[in-house]
């Protein structure tokens, strides 16, 4: 009889393997307890901006979350031990936030916009970029500052720069500033879009397809849409995340392309198609079913606005005025640039292209 087949492992590798699963799961708990001072923050200003939005009629909780997020950035010192939870917050939750949000658009309203809304993100994404790329080779800025730039601006901002630094390894400085870039000037657009829409003459749905097809974040797409109305929210954010859904090609030619010239030898891929994207679009069909009650909509909704407003307050506790001074003006002319000429190319499909 062949004893070998029936021993057991031996004493050493399995007290090995439970020190390794012990180890791992401290490892999980410690990370888990770092981010809970910053999560506490961010989740009280997200319940403070909702509280004075109360009593400010009109004003969105998102852009009152990130602009008091950056104030207390630039004006006094954030503690380190906070970064853990804040950077958890502009990622996981803003990502949760997007999700829950598909519960509130249905297969008729996204159908209902029509075939010329898909050439306009088209443009507004290619345009951008291009140009972008183009004008930041003649002002002398870097190639990873110019690609992590034109990605931010034109695609979903921080998290297409996200996705572009891995495909690019750029520096962190670099990150850095084009985060920065994208927070300030997509933060600035929240109120401007809407107020400039009502100056065009822009219907509430234009007004939507133009912040969706132009704003750089999703979450401050959602704050200006909210600002115009629940029209505009719907048509502004299915816009974005037509928008959204560039972010893997274009970041798969950005990684050939960097591989194929040797600027990388390697690089985390990005997905395909992000998950919040996936998750966004079967809330989108749960919602389409009829399945759910008003009551879960309605707390789906208020969970939302808590979310999103945690990771605008994140993301304006990220926004450090100085250093983008410190980086020089070129990358924030270019930054500012490019923003400008997503508003001017979106707003011409808008008006070519509006609305079914």
């Amino acid at each position: 009889m062949d004893t070998k087949q029936h021993q057991a492992p031996p004493p050493e590798r399995d007290a090995s393997l439970q020190s390794s699963t012990s180890a791992s799961s401290t490892k999980r708990q410690r990370q888990w307890i770092s981010y809970l001072p910053g999560l506490s923050v961010t989740l009280a200003g997200a319940a403070a901006a909702w509280l004075i939005s109360q009593l400010i009629p009109g004003i969105s909780p998102l852009l009152i979350a990130i602009l008091v997020g950056a104030l207390w950035r630039n004006l006094i010192r954030v503690p380190r031990t906070l970064s853990p939870g804040i950077t958890f917050s502009s990622k996981k939750l803003l990502r949760a936030g997007i999700i829950l949000l598909g519960l509130q658009l249905s297969l008729s309203s996204i159908l209902g916009l029509g075939p010329g809304v898909l050439l306009v993100v088209a443009a507004s994404v290619g345009i951008t970029f291009g140009v972008t790329l183009w004008v930041g080779r003649l002002m002398g800025i870097s190639l990873t500052q110019r690609l992590l730039i034109a990605s931010g601006v034109s695609i979903c901002g921080a998290a297409a720069v996200a996705a572009a630094e891995n495909a690019t390894d750029a520096k962190e400085e670099e990150t850095a500033t084009a985060i920065g870039l994208v927070v300030l000037f997509g933060t600035l657009m929240i109120p401007a879009v809407p107020f400039l829409g009502s100056l065009l003459g822009l219907d509430a749905e234009s007004t939507g397809m133009w912040i969706g097809a132009s704003t750089h974040e999703v979450a401050q797409v959602v704050a200006a849409g909210s600002a115009v109305g629940g029209g505009a929210l719907a048509v502004a954010v299915t816009v974005k995340l037509a928008r959204v859904l560039t972010l893997a090609p274009m970041i798969a030619g950005i990684s050939l392309y960097m591989r194929k010239t040797g600027a990388v030898t390697g690089g985390k891929r990005p997905p395909i198609v992000p998950f919040f994207i996936v998750g966004f679009l079967a809330a989108v069909l749960l919602r389409s079913s009829g399945f759910l009650p008003d009551p879960v909509l309605a707390a789906g909704q208020v969970l939302q606005t808590i979310l999103l407003a945690a990771a605008m307050f994140a993301l304006g506790l990220g926004l450090d005025l100085k250093g983008l001074i410190r980086v020089g003006g070129r990358p924030v002319l270019l930054g500012l640039g490019a923003t400008v000429l997503i508003l001017g190319v979106a707003l011409a499909g808008t008006v070519l292209f509006p609305p079914l």
